[in-house]
């Protein structure tokens, strides 16, 4: 269970390194046009638009749908693991 549990960890690591990233690369306009910045778009663009859909920018420029999505990973991660827990605990 602890491999399944490490490997969740890393995966959602990994996601998260991708949308800090792709925040971070928001301020490079050009940058987001190469090929690294439009596949992390396809990538992060999917999770980070409902939570752009309801969090307005704050005085029209600072976007912080980014950390309420950070947030609510970390609670679907969460999740994950608890229901994992379950099930393996009825085994």
């Amino acid at each position: 269970m602890q491999q399944v549990y490490g490997l969740i960890d890393t995966l959602t690591y990994i996601y998260y390194c991708m949308i800090i990233g792709y925040v971070l690369l928001s301020w490079l306009p050009n940058v987001r046009e190469s090929f690294v910045g439009q596949l992390l778009g396809k990538l992060v663009e999917p999770y980070l638009t409902p939570f752009r859909k309801i969090i307005p920018p704050i005085g029209g420029m600072l976007d912080i749908s980014p950390i309420i999505a950070l947030f609510a990973l970390q609670f679907v991660v969460l999740g994950i693991k608890e229901v994992i827990r379950y099930i393996a605990g009825m085994f």
